[in-house]
């Protein structure tokens, strides 16, 4: 771990020398870029407005490298997420909008303590919305070689979604990454998943009506199951393969039915859970947290759990979003 955080140390430093350079090829690379965007048919006068202003921002590479899941505990990293504070708040905003809200649930058969729990980790209901230039931010990271394939046909989507005067440029200020809005909507989920849900003609993920029906839309489209559990905390007993153990949020791995993990789990017979059920085994800090326990937080996670990982691929955020949805599912 000490290792990890040298060589992150190494980066930033070698990042700071070569912004100016960076930032003078960045102007090269807009200039082809704007010939690309052309052939996939992004009008010039699109073009001309939005890429005019774009900067290269050296900020957006240093947030790219360090994410604040990779160096948290689990722990640490659900209790800052699901205070008792953002729970009053979502309680809150949902007094507020309760008509809305509960009309979505309805329409779309998700939980409203999800959607209220999703946007409370994504943004702290609308709190923390972004303030970079998303259209910048998508340039920076598309001219950058780590990801560069996925941020630009990111940045040709909002390109197009700007073209047809679905989204509104002026107000496209977001996270670092290009997401937007009170549930942090990434281009291609805008184009594929965002509504216009107060039918003013434009998707405005900021406004309330379309951010939570669009929220709603998304998480039903993934195949979400009202009233389905996420995880299921565990103790494990030392006897278990590690191989049983997932630590990477790409794919849980080594799936069984529940009843056949019963001579590795501590107190099996007091968890009141289908035996039948489909479950992994997820063990987030190991291999990533320093002098992390080898079996300890262990979770069992279920179907629902690894649909909140393709929402954002992060074991920790699923983990802190089931976990406010049950907290609001005590108080609303």
């Amino acid at each position: 771990m000490k290792i990890i955080k040298i060589i992150f140390c190494i980066i930033l430093i070698s990042l700071n020398n070569i912004n100016h350079i960076f930032a003078e090829d960045f102007n090269s690379w807009v200039i082809s870029f704007k010939d690309y965007a052309m052939e996939k048919g992004i009008s010039k006068k699109t073009l001309d407005i939005t890429m005019s202003k774009v900067k290269f921002l050296p900020k957006v590479i240093e947030y790219d490298r360090y994410q604040p899941e990779f160096y948290e505990d689990t722990n640490t990293y659900i209790s800052k997420r699901t205070s008792n504070e953002k729970l009053e708040k979502g309680k809150n905003l949902f007094v507020k909008n309760n008509s809305l809200i509960l009309n979505v649930e309805s329409k779309f058969n998700v939980e409203k303590e999800l959607l209220l729990s999703l946007m409370g980790i994504e943004t702290n209901f609308g709190k923390y919305l972004g303030k970079m230039d998303i259209l910048s931010s998508l340039a920076t990271l598309s001219f950058d070689k780590r990801r560069s394939e996925f941020f630009t046909n990111e940045l040709i989507i909002i390109l197009r979604l700007i073209d047809s005067g679905i989204v509104d440029r002026n107000v496209l200020y977001g996270s670092w990454a290009g997401a937007f809005g009170n549930f942090q909507f990434m281009p291609s989920t805008i184009k594929n998943y965002a509504l216009d849900y107060n039918n003013d003609d434009l998707i405005d993920l900021k406004s309330t009506e379309d951010s939570f029906a669009s929220a709603a839309n998304y998480i039903n489209k993934l195949g979400w199951k009202k009233n389905n559990p996420c995880f299921y905390k565990i103790k494990l007993k030392e006897n278990i393969p590690l191989n049983y153990l997932n630590t990477s949020a790409k794919k849980i791995k080594n799936k069984k039915k529940f009843k056949y993990f019963k001579k590795y789990i501590v107190d099996y017979d007091n968890i009141k859970i289908n035996e039948n059920l489909i479950t992994g085994i997820i063990t987030p800090d190991r291999e990533i947290v320093e002098n992390s326990k080898l079996l300890e937080p262990a979770y069992l996670t279920f179907d629902n759990y690894e649909l909140i990982l393709k929402w954002n691929r992060s074991l920790r955020f699923a983990l802190a979003v089931c976990t406010l949805k049950d907290k609001f599912k005590n108080e609303l």
